[in-house]
């Protein structure tokens, strides 16, 4: 039988009358369920609903990725709720016929299985999955200001039930393939790409299907378990994010409480309330951050370099957290200090961070293999990248990196993690002073995914790009900032934090109220309990570094803390006392207060210094201003950026 030509798929049938479909949009380098692809499919199942072919088997024609889930470059081209419910239902009415299909169908997963990609083999009969590392299935909307609207709520909750579906779509999670066969996505695995398509065969003439929710998945969608499980959902994400923040998570819960028992009813719900999330704030700033965040991964893509030996100089907190991190990526680490007992305590904390983020005994055994003590250095002549984060002190910088660059070889990165220091006065005393470049990461160093790509106007760009490359390297987003007191993220952060303080030392308004408003606005940690997180100690020097005049009574408020031994949460006290890693703070601190007008207050300093660092050439552009706060402040991500947000909040002003 001869097929139709499609741009975006490939339509065969075996002489046993099975359909094989493949999927291979055009000018991509992974699968997604744009409007093209979508209409080209709804052609095809029309011509399978004529034809009746022996069974229907899904595949993907990319090596190593299935369907990443819908093009959200699209999302921006709707001008409507209107609009985005048309397409929603109209996706739905499609999905719907292909889960009527009158004969077996068949998926095969191999790589990468998100969103609408799982929505659309939760129409099939069997899933089956490749079982290696590649292979990852989840739904990453709620990341993006929805909740899944393909049908996936909907069928998900029917197919393995409301107790395991909530979760696994609220929390955003990727599972590998044998977790997903352990909830139910997915039905059979194989060892072997080879083996995907014999198995799919042998799964359509034998008429496979799915076995469906358990009787535990059931349960949990009967009414009064229903409900009350939403409750408890409704309270566990209510501890993370504010509904009027984050609205996607709660309409979910909404939906699947009232509506959970009713299929139909279910998909109706998709589609008005995504619908109306996809064409709100919160969605529109998140996409943003998303595509911020595509474009740092794309920093220091395509250079030829693949490091995996590094050396750290230094084992106080920064440099001994920066050892373990890269450990944690695969990499092999020296660790350096004057004596050993420099180094011990960051053995002890990198075993913890292993025990935390590894949990077998066997993987945390590699990584601490992976991390050694060197007290001679001798690591310095080995490492493709050599990090220094020794104390601030310029002639310790420049007698270090005179000793390294003699001993280093001569294509590896010299790199310093200096905060405030400028890297051209580091530089001087090297024979190849354009080689330097800096990192600088930030505290705690395995959360905050953000690291500095420092140059000076003559450091060599090679170089730079190759900063950027170990950065992506190591599982962090590379940002390329210009040398200069602060660079980005401090400069800014310490107008805000001093802000904070002057509001605190001068107005004696309750360091709660400051916080809460921050939090309010959509900080993650409002500046005072954040400046006792760092420790006092580091914002005093920061402050004295970066303040100016201006901030020497702020700067007294600190060092009175400092000099007592009240450090802040490292100490168990600063401005707040901490129990069990929490501040303690007084509720009642905040009533009376104007947290609004407070907010906006805090927050005009943080706002004018990115603009200043945008003028003065510090970063490329905007988005690099944006994406630096977001990932190195954790500037509210519903709102998109600061100067994403203020131009919108101006247009929406006048």
């Amino acid at each position: 039988m001869n097929q139709p030509e499609y741009r975006n798929w490939q339509l065969e049938t075996d002489m046993d009358g099975v359909c094989w479909l493949t999927l291979d949009r055009v000018g991509e380098s992974a699968n997604s369920l744009s409007q093209e692809v979508l209409k080209e499919l709804e052609q095809i199942v029309g011509g399978l609903e004529s034809n009746k072919p022996k069974g229907l088997v899904l595949q993907s024609g990319k090596a190593g990725s299935f369907i990443v889930g819908a093009d959200v470059r699209e999302f921006d081209q709707v001008s409507s709720v209107e609009e985005a419910e048309g397409f929603i239902r109209d996706v739905h009415a499609l999905f719907d016929r292909i889960e009527a299909l009158p004969f077996p169908t068949v998926v095969t997963i191999d790589g990468f299985c998100l969103g609408g990609g799982l929505e659309l083999s939760l129409c099939f009969d069997y899933r089956i999955a490749l079982n290696n590392d590649r292979t990852r299935i989840g739904y990453p909307e709620v990341k993006l200001g929805i909740y899944p609207g393909f049908g996936g709520s909907a069928r998900t909750t029917r197919h393995i039930g409301g107790l395991q579906a909530m979760p696994f779509m609220l929390s955003a999670r990727m599972l590998r393939a044998h977790q997903a066969k352990g909830m139910g996505l997915v039905d059979q695995l194989v060892g072997t790409h080879g083996s995907l398509r014999w198995a799919a065969r042998k799964a359509v003439l034998q008429g496979r299907k799915s076995k469906g929710p358990g009787l535990v998945g059931k349960l949990s969608n009967f009414g009064p378990v229903r409900k009350f499980l939403a409750g408890q959902m409704r309270k566990k994400t209510a501890a993370k994010a504010k509904p009027a923040h984050y609205p996607a998570p709660f309409e979910m819960i909404d939906a699947w409480e009232h509506h959970g028992d009713d299929f139909r009813q279910m998909l109706d719900e998709e589609s008005t309330r995504v619908a109306r999330l996809i064409t709100g704030d919160t969605s529109r700033g998140l996409r943003r951050v998303f595509w911020l965040m595509e474009n740092l991964k794309a920093q220091g893509k395509g250079v030829d370099f693949s490091p995996r030996r590094v050396h750290v100089i230094g084992a106080g907190v920064m440099g001994g957290d920066i050892a373990a991190w890269c450990v944690l990526q695969g990499m092999e680490v020296t660790l350096q200090d004057r004596e050993m007992k420099y180094i011990e305590p960051a053995l002890k904390r990198a075993g913890k961070l292993f025990a935390r983020r590894l949990k077998t005994a066997d993987r945390i055994a590699g990584a601490k293999s992976r991390l050694m003590a060197d007290v001679e250095g001798r690591g310095v002549s080995r490492a493709d990248v050599i990090i220094e984060a020794i104390f601030e002190n310029l002639e310790a910088k420049q007698s270090l990196f005179q000793k390294v660059e003699a001993e280093a070889r001569p294509d590896a990165v010299l790199a310093t993690n200096t905060s405030a220091i400028p890297l051209r006065d580091i530089a001087t005393v090297l024979e190849r002073p354009q080689r330097l470049i800096g990192l600088h990461f930030f505290n705690p160093v395995a959360k905050m995914p953000l690291v500095e790509i420092v140059y000076e106007e003559d450091t060599d760009a090679g170089e730079v790009q190759r900063g950027a490359a170990f950065g992506n390297r190591i599982n962090r987003f590379p940002l390329r900032v210009k040398s200069s007191p602060g660079f980005l993220v401090n400069r800014v952060l310490a107008q805000y934090m001093l802000k904070a303080f002057m509001i605190l030392l001068e107005r004696m308004v309750p360091k709660e109220a400051i916080d809460k408003a921050a939090e309010n606005f959509g900080m993650p940690m409002g500046p005072v309990e954040l400046a006792d997180t760092v420790g006092l100690d580091v914002g005093m020097n920061v402050l004295g570094t970066l303040g100016g005049e201006d901030a020497a009574g702020e700067a007294e408020l600190l060092k009175s803390y400092v000099e007592s031994g009240k450090l802040g949460k490292k100490s168990g006290e600063g401005f707040y006392t901490w129990e069990k890693g929490k501040a303690k703070k007084d509720k009642g601190a905040v009533e009376g207060i104007n947290l609004e007008s407070l907010a906006e207050e805090l927050m005009q300093p943080y706002f004018e210094e990115c603009k200043a660092c945008l003028a003065d050439g510090i970063v490329e552009d905007r988005d690099a201003v944006d994406a630096g706060m977001i990932f190195g402040t954790g500037f509210a991500p519903f709102r998109g950026g600061p100067l994403f947000y203020l131009e919108n909040s101006t247009e929406t002003e006048e």
